[in-house]
């Protein structure tokens, strides 16, 4: 097997995925070692409006929603872009100019 992909905390991404309770950080911790291993979470979708390559992780815990949305089309890297509860059915509007800015940084970089 090939050597797993680092993992790139973007803004306060890994913060916020540490204020997650103890059952939803280490789901998120098992579906993150999945993406550096090459495969992909369990439960996911494309999250193409943020820009090409975006997915999201989907996480329920005791009946809340928790997401990670993340990129890992580069070669070596996967970017954490954002990591959030989700109160309601629809990704909030903040929720997504957040993981939209931050996409764009490290689209900038990566050039």
């Amino acid at each position: 097997m090939s050597e797993e992909k680092a993992i790139y905390w973007v803004g306060t991404s890994y913060k916020d995925l540490l204020n997650f309770p103890l059952e939803a950080k280490q789901d998120a911790g098992y579906q993150l070692h999945r993406i550096q291993n090459g495969l992909n979470p369990e439960d996911w979708k494309a999250f193409q409006t943020i820009g090409a390559g975006v997915k999201e992780i989907r996480i329920s815990d005791d009946g809340n929603a928790y997401r990670i949305m993340y990129v890992a089309k580069f070669a070596e890297k996967i970017y954490v872009l954002h990591s959030f509860q989700k109160k309601s059915q629809k990704t909030r509007p903040k929720d997504i100019e957040i993981a939209k800015v931050r996409y764009n940084a490290i689209v900038k970089e990566e050039q």
